[in-house]
């Protein structure tokens, strides 16, 4: 389980079929082998590590179905390790399993925040509402408004500086995660 605080701006050091190694030092101060670890909003297991680095294997599925098949050498990674039982929940329960991919529509100016609307083309938004939370590359963020084809969210200047969306562009892909709730309820009154 994940909280959607980003601990950690992580970089992709290698690339070997469906290994990444990611060098962030944050991850491997107390990392063990086996130990989840959210990358872009995936849930992926540590295969290896050393002082600087770990590893880990995205299946052919989460290739599929993320935006980690589009990784290249020097990709930012927007990283936090699970949370342990007497953590605080700083963001909202986040599994770390993707819904849908979607895409960087428009970004303007909002004050001293962004406005970002990304388009998403997958039945997931049945379970965006507006001022509910949604997961985008793992990070925990509050829906301003929905439309037929997407949502947007504003972004404040602390969590641009401090997660992989300071290089955020239009026509970038984000991994999307739906608030589990709301999937819970839908399958509780299903006929």
């Amino acid at each position: 389980m994940f909280t959607g605080i980003i601990e950690d701006v992580g970089e992709v050091k290698n690339l070997f079929g469906n290994k990444i190694v990611i060098s962030s030092e944050l991850m491997v101060s107390d990392v063990k082998l086996g130990d989840s670890i959210c990358v872009n909003g995936v849930c992926l297991t540590v295969i290896s590590f050393d002082e600087k680095t770990f590893s880990v294997e995205a299946v052919p599925e989460t290739l599929r179905k993320s935006n980690l098949g589009n990784l290249e050498i020097k990709s930012l990674l927007n990283l936090e390790r699970s949370m342990p039982p007497t953590g605080r929940f700083g963001g909202h329960f986040v599994q770390g399993h993707i819904d849908a991919v979607g895409i960087v529509d428009s970004i303007e100016p909002d004050g001293s925040a962004e406005m970002i609307h990304f388009q998403v083309t997958d039945p997931v938004l049945k379970y965006i509402v507006e001022k509910g939370f949604v997961c985008v590359d793992g990070t925990s963020l509050t829906v301003v408004d929905c439309t037929h084809d997407g949502f947007s969210i504003t972004l404040i200047p602390h969590t641009k500086a401090n997660t992989k969306f300071r290089d955020l562009k239009v026509g970038d892909t984000v991994n999307l995660e739906s608030d589990i709730v709301a999937k819970y309820v839908e399958k509780l009154f299903e006929k």
